[in-house]
C-alpha cells in the first residue's frame, strides 16, 4: 500500500510530534514512534504495481501547488483504536484531494482506497494508533490537558510506502 501525504512546516511538525510523543509516553503504546510515522495528513491511499508511473505524474501535479495554512480544531477518534487531530476541511484540502485523485486515476490498474477520495475522505492527523481501550482513555486525557486549536502550514507532499512507513519521494510546495 502507498500513501500520498501532506507534511508541515517545522513549528507545526514539532507541535504534533510532541503530542505523539506524550501519548506514547503516557500510554506506553509506541506504535507511531516504532514505525517512524511522521506527522502528516494522508491525502490518498492506494495500491499499484506501477509505482514508477506515479512518480512523474505526482511531480507534475505538485509543481503547480502552493503552501497553505490550515487549522486543527479538535481531537477525535476512529473507534476503537485511533486517536487523531481534526483539521478543518477547507477549499485547499478538498482541492488537494481532487487533484491527487485525478493524478492517480491516470495510472492503469491503480486501486484507490474508497476512504481517501473527494467527498468520502476525512482528513486527520493520527496521534496514536492501535490503542487499547485503556490507552485511548489515557491518550484523550493527555490531549485534553495539552491540545488547543492551532494553525500550521502544509509545505510538502510525499509518496510513501507503508509497513514500515518510508518516503519514496518528498516534494516541496511553492511558497
Amino acid at each position: 500500500m502507498y500513501l500520498i501525504s501532506a507534511y508541515f512546516d517545522e513549528i507545526t511538525n514539532n507541535r504534533i510530534q510532541q503530542y505523539i510523543n506524550q501519548v506514547a509516553k503516557k500510554t506506553g503504546n509506541t506504535y507511531m514512534l516504532d514505525g517512524k510515522v511522521p506527522p502528516h495528513i494522508t491525502i490518498s491511499s492506494f495500491e499499484s504495481k506501477e509505482i514508477q508511473q506515479v512518480i512523474p505524474l505526482l511531480e507534475q501535479t505538485v509543481s503547480g501547488l502552493h503552501q497553505e495554512t490550515i487549522q486543527w480544531t479538535s481531537v477525535s477518534a476512529f473507534l476503537p483504536y485511533v486517536l487523531y487531530l481534526s483539521p478543518v476541511l477547507n477549499v485547499y484540502l478538498h482541492g488537494l484531494s481532487e487533484k491527487i485523485t485525478s493524478c492517480l486515476e491516470q495510472v492503469e490498474g491503480i486501486r484507490l482506497s474508497p476512504y481517501y477520495q473527494p467527498f468520502s475522505w476525512m482528513p486527520h492527523t493520527t496521534i496514536g494508533k492501535k490503542l487499547t481501550k485503556d490507552e485511548m482513555q489515557i491518550a484523550f486525557e493527555v490531549l485534553q490537558h495539552q491540545f488547543g486549536p492551532f494553525e500550521g502550514k502544509i509545505t510538502k507532499l510525499s509518496l510513501a510506502k507503508t509497513n514500515p512507513y518510508e518516503d519514496i519521494i518528498v516534494l516541496d510546495l511553492e511558497k
